[in-house]
């Protein structure tokens, strides 16, 4: 029963992204902006402070649309009538996002704009020293990306169903991080293997059709070979 309920939470609270990102046109304009920021991010020297920033940085500009978003919806379940007060807490919570937004364009230039000179040096740099901010940076844009094609689709719920799947996507795309990462053919097979067997999983328990798997699979491993063609 808690592990059900635990489940359900996890369901509800990515069904409150998909829903701002269905129905709002800045959540979707941020999520689109956060994934060509993630990705450009692979091709610059960032620190470990500087990737925090970074991170932390989307993580406020999502979060405060989310909650303008909520704020909204409360109000207007109160009352559809025009109210000073309401109109007070509106326009703060809008404000509060465009603070957010405001200080992402702040951490953005602060980041990246000193780097942007050796912007075509970066972009050949191979950057084998930190495999590791690769495999979570195209993790991360996967995932993006498969949520905002669930939303467009709107089908299913996050964590069950829909186009495409999203365990497809993010398994197919560890799989080929580890091809990338590992010279030993064993663990590139495993890795291989246990890829399948989560795809298989979703047909097998009827979440998901065999072409949702397919999608969810060939999205996870072509962004992740994408992106490591890029940088290696």
């Amino acid at each position: 029963m808690k592990t059900k309920k635990i489940f359900d939470s996890f369901n509800y609270a990515f069904e409150g992204i998909i829903y701002t990102l269905r129905t709002q046109r800045n959540m979707r304009i941020h999520f689109i902006i956060a994934i060509l920021v993630l990705f450009f991010s692979i091709f610059f020297d960032l620190s470990k402070m500087e990737t925090i920033a970074v991170f932390i940085t989307i993580s406020l500009v999502i979060v405060t649309e989310m909650i303008n978003t909520s704020i909204e919806a409360t109000i207007d379940l109160i009352t559809d009538k025009y109210h000073e007060l309401a109109k007070i807490a509106k326009n703060v919570a809008a404000g509060a996002v465009l603070i957010s937004a405001v200080n992402s364009i702040i951490v953005g230039y602060i980041v990246f704009f000193d780097k942007l000179d050796k912007l075509s040096t970066i972009f050949i740099h191979k950057v084998r020293n930190m495999p590791m901010n690769i495999v979570f940076v195209s993790l991360l844009i996967v995932i993006f990306i498969a949520i905002g094609i669930k939303a467009y689709f709107k089908e299913g719920t996050p964590l069950r169903g829909g186009m495409p799947s999203g365990h497809a996507a993010v398994s197919f795309s560890i799989f080929i991080a580890i091809a990338f990462l590992s010279q030993n053919t064993l663990i590139i097979t495993l890795a291989f293997i246990l890829a399948l067997l989560v795809v298989q999983s979703r047909i097998e328990s009827g979440i998901h059709s065999l072409i949702q798997v397919l999608v969810g699979s060939l999205l996870g491993a072509l962004i992740t070979l994408l992106i490591f063609n890029l940088v290696y």
